[in-house]
């Protein structure tokens, strides 16, 4: 564990163009691959650093371990995959073999119904499991010590510093309303993301987390 006097930097990445991003049929969530565009995302990703990591963190979904691959063979840095996979929340099941124009009254149908506890499905995981992953990756991260490249997705990334922000006692329809629309008015492009700073131990769950905008 740090001590109070020690900091840490993530700078949070999201993958780069996937097949789902180019409005291409998809399966297995998590074994959407990147496209062509993307792995050369990746790779400028990767030569983008000038300074060298400590410590590499990655979503276990395909997309999100191509993106950190070129950084980790760069660095000679192995990867440390977390839960910090991105929000299922319709069920893989249903969805497989449609693209997301196909699956968009889908989506639209949940964050209407507005209920955080809502499980659509196998494999599809409630609003309030997400938030709970988000509390576990920041919790976790206390153990962590340098500068952090962290690898992940989208709404994971979003529901990350909306937490930061927010912190409700408890999650409510108008909580996720809130997230569905910070989610939309400033989306996370592919390959880009913010930076958390964390100085000493006296915050909320541990830590004081502040948000900066990647430079």
């Amino acid at each position: 564990m740090t001590t109070s006097g020690s900091s840490v930097t993530v700078q949070l990445v999201r993958h780069g163009e996937s097949a789902a991003n180019a409005g291409r049929m998809t399966s297995d969530p998590a074994a959407i691959p990147l496209t062509d565009a993307g792995l050369a995302q990746a790779e400028e990703l990767g030569r983008s650093f000038v300074t060298r990591p400590a410590t590499i963190i990655c979503s276990p979904f395909l997309r999100a371990r191509q993106t950190a691959a070129p950084a980790a063979r760069r660095f000679g840095i192995p990867l440390e995959i977390w839960p910090i996979q991105e929000f299922t929340y319709l069920a893989p099941g249903r969805c497989a073999g449609t693209t997301m124009a196909e699956r968009r009254a889908w989506v639209n149908a949940y964050w209407h119904r507005s209920d955080p506890t809502h499980v659509d499905g196998p494999g599809a995981e409630s609003f309030v499991q997400l938030v709970d992953r988000v509390r576990a990756s920041l919790e976790r991260l206390l153990s962590v010590r340098g500068s952090v490249l962290m690898v992940g997705h989208g709404q994971f990334m979003q529901a990350l510093r909306w937490w930061i922000e927010s912190q409700p006692a408890k999650l409510t329809g108008e909580h996720l309303r809130a997230f569905r629309q910070l989610d939309r008015s400033a989306p996370i492009l592919n390959c880009q993301g913010y930076v958390l700073a964390r100085a000493g131990l006296n915050g909320p769950y541990g830590a004081r987390w502040l948000i900066r905008e990647r430079s």
